[in-house]
């Protein structure tokens, strides 16, 4: 599509001027009449967060996200520039994107009454719309507002020239939106620094008579922890935001399942089974119940999606080790989540040293629900007979599945095991297989139907 290069072109184009919070505001009203995702990859929110959000963007608010870590606070708040629209016309070589039809700063009211119709226009796609800033104690007002800078001044400009400022972070995101990230964080003075971007819409630069009217949309992402550990949002501060919105965790195991399929990377390069997502999703969700771990920290949606990444890891290296064709995620490669994310959880002082304890039990409960939910009330006779005459079968994390197919010897149903599991065409595999049988076998122990002895990362299963 051809986009007009010259002031002139627009005017004749018909383009009409809109605010940051019009173009949002009449952009999903769009979405919202013709049905269309309006926040694409959020999930677990449809009922609960987005129709605050959705309310909120309507009546051109700015706003706050409150939530502990881990709950797609920063994730949610991108998505809002896929609102925006996709290109939107800025004076060229503008430093905080002027509009043609109503410049802000020096330089293009300079330019324009100078150059006219003449004036040269170039395009921002409306990624390129969006800042971002975490908030750190180190951080200054002329990070986000901006300062004079030194350099302009040397080359001779007089220190009252606006020509001299630098700007910072928001007014370059001029006619965007601004993500502060974790605002509780920032200094009280530095909190100051915003009131007039949110209230009076410009900035004030050292003591310049600078009026710049910025046009953007102010969203902040806080933990409530921090209003009592690390800092707090200053009252003036809280007062200008519109709207203050609640996330949380994903409130169904679904939700979790739909989240871990999504984010974890899919190309670590092994197959992990429907129900061992399943298992993961339980886990964490029994993590962040459990009464040994400290609530107001969380328990982030990035744990759940690090245990299905670090369990595809484990298959992946029996796989190299053990020269399988084809790497498939078992039951047992879930031990070692335990000992790998065990720094991702914050516990509870008076649990301090029964950490790893805590997490396996939380771990064989979530495999003991699994069990039920998919193979509960299946009649698994067939390979329980198999340790009929005091056999016994090891497996472990090294054990290829072929190998652990041989041990176990041919079984009778383990079709439909599978086919309960989820495992549909296409999934014949060996190593399908092993993991079908090895999740059945581990249910069967914690329903204590068989036993098992863990020792060295061999599990051996008998009666």
């Amino acid at each position: 599509m051809h986009q007009p290069r010259i002031l002139r072109e627009l005017r004749e184009s018909g383009h009409v001027h809109r605010t940051v919070k019009a173009e949002v505001r009449e952009n999903l009203l769009a979405k919202l009449r013709a049905g269309e995702p309006r926040f694409p990859g959020i999930v677990g929110f449809d009922d609960t967060v987005l129709p605050h959000l959705e309310r909120a963007l309507l009546a051109g608010h700015d706003l706050v996200l409150l939530g502990e870590r881990g709950q797609g606070k920063t994730r949610l708040i991108r998505t809002v520039t896929g609102l925006l629209d996709e290109w939107t016309p800025i004076v060229e070589g503008c430093e905080i994107n002027d509009h043609p039809y109503a410049p802000v700063c020096t330089r293009c009211q300079a330019l324009t009454r100078e150059l006219g119709d003449e004036l040269p226009i170039a395009w921002k796609h409306r990624d390129e719309r969006y800042g971002e800033k975490l908030a750190t104690p180190d951080t200054s007002v002329g990070d986000l507002i901006g300062d004079v800078d030194p350099i302009k001044i040397a080359e001779g400009r007089t220190l009252g020239d606006p020509e001299t400022v630098h700007y910072g972070l928001v007014p370059r995101t001029n006619r965007g939106v601004f993500s502060v990230n974790e605002l509780p964080d920032l200094a009280e003075r530095i909190q100051v620094s915003l009131l007039n971007v949110l209230e009076e819409r410009d900035i004030q630069v050292r003591g310049y008579n600078l009026r710049l009217p910025l046009d953007i949309l102010l969203i902040a992402s806080a933990n409530p922890e921090d209003y009592t550990n690390r800092g707090r949002i200053i009252t003036p501060l809280k007062d200008r935001f519109g709207a203050e919105i609640r996330t949380h965790y994903p409130m169904t195991v679904e939700d979790e399942l739909r989240l871990i399929r999504q984010e974890s990377m899919p190309d670590i390069g092994a197959d992990i089974p429907e129900h061992l997502v399943e298992v993961i999703a339980r886990f964490t969700r029994l993590v962040r119940e459990s009464t040994a771990v400290d609530a107001r920290s969380g328990v982030s949606a990035r744990f759940s999606i690090a245990a299905a990444e670090t369990a595809a890891a484990s298959a992946v290296r029996r796989a190299a080790i053990a020269r399988e064709e084809q790497a498939v995620a078992r039951v047992v490669d879930l031990a070692c989540v335990v000992h790998s994310l065990r720094g991702k959880v914050e516990f509870e002082v008076s649990e301090e040293g029964r950490e790893t304890e805590i997490l396996a039990h939380l771990l064989r409960r979530a495999t003991a629900e699994t069990f039920r939910n998919r193979l509960g009330g299946m009649d698994l006779s067939a390979v329980i007979d198999k340790f009929s005459e005091g056999n016994q079968v090891e497996s472990g994390e090294l054990v290829p599945a072929a190998e652990l197919l041989h041990r176990m010897g041919p079984v009778t149903g383990l079709a439909k095991v599978m086919s309960r599991l989820g495992m549909g065409a296409g999934e014949e595999s060996p190593g399908h297989a092993a993991a079908a049988l090895e999740f059945a076998l581990e249910g069967l122990y914690l329903m204590r139907r068989l036993s098992k002895e863990d020792v060295d990362g061999v599990s051996v299963y008998r009666t």
